[in-house]
């Protein structure tokens, strides 16, 4: 014999389950706005340029600020690097994705 749920019952099932969505959509959102801290974005970038050869000096801003271009809109950081080419110091300026740590531009300056 097989009990049935009442509708009480499951409504109080319905409001839970409703509840635990909600929960795990606001903490998975909560999650994925998070960016990462500038200083590991700046060893990540700085461990790619030592790669071909010493790094002079780096810096970085701590605080992001907006990056729009075309469709896409995120936040960003600024950093910079310098390192001996040919006997001269070259410095690369970049701006890179501050929740992800993709670099989205870098030039030479």
């Amino acid at each position: 014999m097989t009990k049935s749920i009442s509708p009480i019952e499951r409504l109080g099932i319905n409001l839970g389950i409703a509840a635990l969505a909600a929960t795990s959509y606001f903490a998975g959102k909560k999650i994925a706005d998070k960016n990462l801290s500038a200083t590991d974005i700046l060893g990540k970038i700085k461990k790619q340029f030592k790669k071909e050869g010493p790094i002079e000096g780096s810096w970085i801003e701590s605080t992001p600020i907006h990056f729009h271009n075309f469709a896409f809109e995120t936040d960003a950081y600024k950093g910079g690097i310098s390192r001996y080419e040919d006997n001269d110091i070259v410095t690369y300026e970049f701006l890179t994705d501050a929740q992800t740590g993709t670099v989205l531009k870098m030039n030479r300056v």
